[in-house]
């Protein structure tokens, strides 16, 4: 019987419940983070739809912002306003570009500054 006790390996208490708290803060920021890039994928795909509408080849700067404003209004984009959108117009077509930055509270005084740059040009 004592032969085998030294033959058994596992995980100790101690080993389990430190693995349970790194899966458990690493599962809360992925919850933190992930809004951010819901939300710049949403901003992108509204970007391609805009410079893909043929409506709006000939439209002034103003009237592709305002575009863009009336179709983010039922998706809940708060990280850019339409004044924060460039507009690109050539020979191609039009191309719309951002850039912006999201600041995450993580814990206390730390936080996370992630950084976007949607755009509509191919790539």
């Amino acid at each position: 019987m004592r032969a085998m006790a030294n033959r058994q390996h596992g995980v100790s208490l101690e080993g389990f419940l430190v693995a349970i708290v790194i899966l458990v803060l690493v599962a809360v920021a992925g919850m933190k983070i992930a809004p951010a890039y819901i939300q710049d994928k949403t901003i992108k795909s509204k970007f391609d739809e805009l410079a893909r509408d043929p409506e709006l080849k000939n439209a002034t700067v103003r009237d592709i912002r305002a575009a863009f404003s009336k179709r983010v209004t039922t998706s809940d984009i708060t990280a850019i306003k339409a004044e924060d959108i460039e507009v690109l117009k050539d020979a191609g077509g039009i191309t719309l570009s951002a850039s912006y930055t999201v600041k995450i509270p993580l814990i206390g005084n730390a936080s996370l500054l992630l950084e976007f740059n949607p755009s509509s040009a191919a790539k």
